[in-house]
């Protein structure tokens, strides 16, 4: 049996503390200030305006919980909350909502209320950029959480057959069991990196957002992941992917030079590096929603005033074997998603339905 695993980026960095303003109500503040509308589009990763999901269901967590939506009937309980996540996130309130798609363009994202883990989609497949708010409500109608993922992650979710993902490539192992497939980065992730030295710890975590001062070339990534060929790791089984796949990026994040590992399921899962795991155990690599060589905007601020891209991201591919107690790694691949297809041939995979249900996971509130 095989394993596959997409992930990316390592150096290390002298013990240096880069923190960055994350503060999620210095956008509140901004937005209040801007004058603009919900249909208002705002670039993404604009730094003042552009709220990352992270900080985006930070906000409408901590701003809607607890409100009461008891005795309204649907369509009034959908326009309280709609005008609730307005004043949320600094926004006025319009004097009535318009049918778009999404419901909030400025921010794309879309609002779901649910008492039940069984999300409903009418009429409209998944868009990987566009964020959907969840939003869970009591048994007596107060909103207790709210989550806020992408469609990418959305899809994730499905267990019934009603998604398929799109995106799909294959992984031929050839006779060299490490491949830096391009030397450099896309020419726009050149232009942010800064570095001459890469110290070996940095103090930053994971998965937070990238910078010039912390990001690492992809040549100086491969030389510190190809030293994990032949490293071994517990294999949990099948049924417990998530877990086998966090082992293996406590590895990588080692080798990187983290002092503390951090996983919390975004795109892509080693953000401070822009880096993307994938743990497989077929030669098939599902790449869901997004294709790696997409010029979409990323969902992070700009770096040094650009606009980082899907296809900027980097994809490590470790190749590996399972006796079913220990799983070795037998090969690495790293690539760019911009020239990600053009060593791991892509398939095409089947379209989406037009009625979704997704079940969501037991513990996606907690």
């Amino acid at each position: 049996m095989f394993l596959y695993l997409i992930y990316s980026s390592k150096r290390t960095f002298t013990a240096m503390s880069i923190k960055y303003e994350q503060s999620p109500q210095k956008y509140q503040k901004h937005i209040s200030e801007s004058s603009l509308s919900i249909y208002d589009r705002i670039e993404i990763g604009d730094p003042d305006l552009w709220i990352p999901t992270p900080e985006l269901e930070i906000l409408l967590d901590e701003g809607l919980k607890g409100l009461s939506l008891q005795g309204l009937p649907l369509r009034t309980r959908s326009k309280v909350v709609k005008q609730e996540v307005c004043r949320v996130l600094g926004y006025p309130v319009p004097s009535s909502f318009r049918r778009t798609q999404p419901r909030f363009p400025g921010q794309v994202f879309d609002i779901y209320v649910q008492k039940s883990n069984n999300l409903q989609i009418w009429n409209e497949e998944i868009s990987p950029t566009r964020r959907y708010v969840i939003i869970r409500v009591s048994t007596d109608d107060t909103i207790e959480r709210v989550k806020v993922i992408t469609g990418d992650t959305l899809a994730r979710f499905d267990t019934t057959g009603t998604l398929t993902q799109k995106y799909q490539a294959r992984l031929i192992p050839q006779e060299a069991i490490t491949e830096l497939i391009t030397s450099e980065d896309t020419d726009n992730l050149k232009s942010v990196l800064i570095q001459k030295s890469h110290p070996v710890l940095f103090d930053a975590f994971p998965t937070d957002y990238p910078s010039p001062e912390v990001l690492l070339p992809i040549a100086v990534i491969f030389e510190r992941l190809k030293g994990l060929v032949d490293s071994q790791f517990t294999d949990v089984g099948f049924d417990q992917e998530r877990n086998r796949g966090a082992q293996l990026h406590q590895l990588i994040c080692k080798k990187l030079g983290y002092q503390d590992f951090r996983d919390d399921g975004r795109f892509p899962d080693i953000r401070n590096q822009l880096i993307e795991v994938k743990l497989q155990t077929s030669p098939t690599i599902d790449l869901g929603l997004v294709r790696p060589d997409s010029e979409e905007p990323l969902d992070i601020p700009k770096i040094d005033k650009r606009q980082i891209r899907h296809c900027d991201v980097r994809y490590a591919l470790f190749y590996a074997s399972t006796d079913g107690e220990q799983v070795t790694l037998t090969h690495f691949f790293l690539t760019t998603g911009e020239v990600f297809f053009t060593r791991f041939p892509q398939f095409q995979g089947k379209t989406l339905n037009k009625k979704l249900q997704i079940p969501l996971p037991s513990d996606f509130f907690a």
